[in-house]
């Protein structure tokens, strides 16, 4: 009976122990949750609502202005890293080839095609001008390339420092007038020729991108190129609203060298399309 007893006891005693080893180890901390009064979310969730300009806004700098304040410049941080980052990030160097402008083109309006692009260009090989006229035509305007984009987006720097030299004082726009006073809007040059074989011995010469040549008009290339090349030469509408110069015979090269001498084009600007891969001529 003792050992009964003194057995009981110990088990009463290990079990008081642990008890108390739990309630030491356990801690509890109580945090209170603020809620804005008129959406009923936290004021970290108010920015998303509908009414946070109107109403959540209002509220929040009114009863609780530290919070405001901190949130204020926790989102200014998160722009400006966000900008930063946009600086930062590099454009692309050199246009799409064949193959990705048919890849943002499926991917856009057809997706289930983008497994077929590999057999789409072997049917269509020395043909792929006529592939994206008839694709344009059917489903609509191709997707711009990033390339382009980044010089649109260049563009549009020099449109707003325009209009920032339009505000300008009457002063200082008489001063301004004359041949100083016109305006200016740069555009990147960037040729890009490309041969397309008909048959085994035809083959025709085109050539995009000369209206981005300043002072000159394709219909003079036109002319020009009929009579260095002694062949037919005419303006064509391309995909995407773009004008091309197409070229009877294979003169891809001197079509190259001959717009470097004639017309002054920078020879790295001038690009040759040689089996979808963009080669600079320089």
């Amino acid at each position: 009976p003792r050992k009964i007893v003194q057995t009981k006891f110990s088990t009463l005693n290990i079990r008081s122990q642990t008890h108390r080893t739990r309630e030491e180890m356990t801690t509890i901390e109580v945090r209170t949750v603020l809620y804005c009064k008129a959406c009923g979310m936290p004021p970290e969730y108010c920015e998303y609502g509908p009414d946070y300009e109107t109403h959540c806004k209002p509220w929040l700098k009114k009863t609780h202005p530290d919070i405001y304040t901190k949130l204020k410049a926790a989102r200014k941080g998160k722009v400006e890293e966000a900008e930063a980052d946009e600086k930062e990030a590099p454009g692309p160097t050199e246009p799409w080839t064949t193959e990705q402008r048919l890849q943002a083109f499926y991917g856009k309006y057809m997706p289930e095609k983008v497994d077929g692009i590999p057999a789409i260009l072997e049917k269509y090989a020395g043909k792929e001008q006529k592939l994206f006229v008839a694709l344009v035509k059917k489903y609509g305007p191709e997707p711009e390339d990033p390339y382009y984009a980044n010089q649109n987006d260049d563009d549009d720097d020099n449109s707003d420092d325009d209009s920032l030299n339009a505000g300008m004082s009457k002063m200082d726009t008489k001063k301004r007038r004359g041949a100083t006073a016109k305006t200016v809007h740069k555009v990147d040059t960037r040729v890009i020729i490309q041969k397309i074989s008909r048959n085994r011995k035809k083959a025709v010469t085109i050539v995009v991108g000369m209206d981005t040549v300043p002072d000159v008009k394709l219909k003079d290339v036109s002319k020009a190129f009929s009579k260095r090349f002694a062949g037919s030469s005419s303006v064509k509408d391309a995909a995407g609203g773009k004008k091309e110069i197409i070229l009877q015979g294979d003169h891809q090269d001197e079509a190259a060298a001959f717009i470097v001498d004639k017309f002054k084009v920078p020879g790295d600007a001038v690009f040759l399309d040689m089996d979808g891969e963009f080669v600079p001529f320089a």
